[in-house]
């Protein structure tokens, strides 16, 4: 479904006046839920569910679209809704569970969806109503339509890191960036050559429960001298905290282009071949 209309931001009272319109889908992927649910929220683990594969070298590749249509129509979510997906709210980190379906979705061809800004944590401090469990939806028809402009691919990465051409933007900590610290997903400590490091714990405040302004994550991605054009990839170790900048440099700054490497450090490093940079 496609809807330019529709914002990929959206805050607790811009829920909480919608709750029970037709066509909106609540879908809480928190891991493991805790406090209980926005009523009439589904719940789908982000963890366990299916929505990340291992592909190769990759710890947190994108599933083929047919698997992941069967896991969405199964939530009962159907080609005309508009999903709103809900995080625990507690840091970048975990609202990543968030930022990373909602890539998905939209490499599905269902531009209808939008994260909820704080996610639970949000909702629960604006005095939304709770509900004990999660509901039932009965099982929808979800069409995938397969779209390959916001992922990088290995191959693409490769090309990039050769003509340097590229922004690459590493969305993991300072340390790992520079080699001092590693994931256990990556083989080798180090960076893909020719990346700018932005730690994505500055662009969410888990105690104001929201992402950074457009204006704020402009200046901070030209503080980290990450260019804000040709087409930037965005990485991390599985393709997880990437789509915490995917998402925000994308869906809230509107850079163009921007697309999400989901193999990241751990297929990049599962071969030996590959360069790897770490700071001197």
């Amino acid at each position: 479904m496609t809807d330019t209309s529709i914002s990929p931001l959206v805050d607790a009272s811009w829920l909480k006046s919608r709750l029970d319109s037709p066509g909106l889908v609540v879908l809480d992927v928190r891991t493991p839920p805790a406090g209980g649910f926005i009523p009439g929220a589904v719940h789908s683990d982000y963890a366990t569910a299916g929505w990340r594969t291992v592909v190769g070298g990759g710890a947190g590749m994108l599933p083929e679209p047919e698997v992941l249509a069967g896991l969405i129509g199964g939530l009962g979510i159907g080609d005309g809704d508009h999903v709103v997906l809900v995080a625990a709210g507690a840091n970048a980190s975990d609202m990543g569970n968030a930022t990373r379906v909602h890539w998905t979705f939209k490499m599905l061809g269902h531009d209808a969806v939008s994260v909820l800004d704080g996610g639970f944590a949000a909702w629960v401090a604006a005095g939304g109503p709770v509900a004990p469990q999660p509901a039932a939806r009965k099982p929808a028809g979800f069409t995938a339509r397969p779209r390959t402009d916001l992922r990088a691919t290995l191959e693409q990465v490769e090309t990039a890191v050769k003509a340097g051409a590229v922004p690459l933007h590493d969305a993991r900590s300072a340390e790992q960036f520079a080699g001092k610290a590693k994931s256990p997903q990556a083989r080798a400590a180090g960076t893909i050559p020719g990346a700018v490091n932005l730690d994505i714990a500055a662009l969410y405040s888990p105690t104001e429960h929201r992402f950074a302004s457009p204006e704020a994550v402009k200046v901070m991605a030209d503080q980290a001298s990450l260019p804000l054009r040709d087409q930037p990839i965005t990485f991390c170790n599985t393709g997880h905290l990437a789509s915490v900048s995917w998402f925000v440099l994308s869906e809230i700054a509107g850079v163009p282009g921007v697309r999400l490497y989901d193999g990241s450090m751990s297929e990049w490093s599962a071969d030996p071949e590959r360069p790897l940079q770490k700071a001197e």
